[in-house]
């Protein structure tokens, strides 16, 4: 197995996704049904659309970006139940009954998120394409370990890339919302 598919967050990975099987032509729509940024969403999508372009597409949730379209830049991640997924490699329909959660989902009553104030605060935001990616895959790390050490935080965000900062200013600013309190249940919501 490769360092690769070692890193990929399989399906059976993320409680509640859809098995990558298929038992119905990639061409005939499938019926999903999922929470998107705590909303009810429920459509007919062709099988063979991916996660990132029902959001971008079918949704208008432009905030998620697509950089490689394989899976390896992580500029398309979003949370599946909680867990960071790229949704340029997952397909809308494996998603059904699953609750997602895009950048767009991290804003309340128009207050910035926690981590979001924190990347531009630390300059961790330069041409901001791979923010979102980055910005959510920094939010499962918060989730599930709220004061991570500074290699936890390298590995959590390794697989998303940045060709603009050099990862400190990332890594500085995922720290900076660390010991302002983002934590599980509280400032991150």
């Amino acid at each position: 197995m490769s360092e690769f598919e070692e890193k990929v967050i399989h399906m059976g990975d993320v409680p509640g996704a859809t098995d990558i099987g298929t038992p119905f032509s990639v061409k005939s729509p499938v019926e999903v049904s999922l929470e998107i940024n705590g909303d009810d969403v429920r459509r007919e999508v062709p099988a063979s659309r991916t996660l990132l372009d029902f959001l971008r597409d079918d949704l208008g949730l432009t905030g998620t970006k697509e950089g490689c379209g394989k899976g390896e830049c992580g500029a398309c991640t979003v949370l599946v139940n909680g867990k960071p997924v790229n949704s340029c490699l997952m397909l809308a329909y494996q998603a059904n009954e699953c609750k997602v959660t895009t950048i767009e989902g991290l804003e309340k009553n128009g207050e910035l998120h926690p981590l979001q104030e924190a990347f531009i605060e630390e300059g961790a935001v330069q041409c901001g394409f791979c923010t979102p990616g980055m910005i959510m895959a920094a939010k499962a790390i918060l989730d599930a370990n709220p004061e991570p050490t500074r290699e936890e935080i390298r590995t959590g965000i390794s697989g998303n890339l940045c060709r603009c900062t050099g990862y400190v200013k990332i890594i500085n600013a995922i720290e900076v919302a660390a010991k302002a309190g983002c934590k599980k249940g509280s400032m991150l919501g």
